[in-house]
């Protein structure tokens, strides 16, 4: 289990995500499945604007914590952009970049970290 900053640090990634209107909003515990990170955050955006609009929140959020992303890739197209701040990643999606590479099922053992207020449009869709 990820420590109470790292729970906080995704639970403000979660809440600022949502703000822009996130959905399928996922936040998982890797702490034992992989040395990567602790936690990923898995969200969707309607289009690549509204994934830029997430990634933009996110990242401004956190660096109002003092935290700034080691690594971030796919902000130039806005379909799926990874935000790596070491100890959690963050991906935001397009739906169809979140179907096509299914992340919610490889990693679909991973237990779900409870952080943000729950909404059940948050749940992934299989298709």
């Amino acid at each position: 289990m990820p420590d109470a900053d790292i729970v906080a640090a995704v639970a403000a990634a979660v809440e600022a995500a949502r703000a822009k209107k996130g959905f399928q909003i996922v936040a998982l515990d890797v702490s034992e499945m992989t040395s990567l990170a602790d936690s990923f955050v898995l969200c969707s955006g309607a289009n690549p604007r509204q994934v830029g609009a997430i990634v933009d929140n996110v990242a401004a959020t956190l660096r109002g914590e003092g935290r700034r992303p080691l690594h971030v890739e796919g902000e130039s197209t806005c379909e799926w952009v990874l935000m790596d701040y070491g100890d959690f990643v963050i991906h935001v999606f397009s739906e169809e970049r979140r179907s096509y590479y299914s992340l919610d099922r490889l990693w679909s053992s991973a237990p779900r970290l409870a952080v943000g207020s729950a909404d059940p449009g948050d749940e992934p869709t299989e298709k």
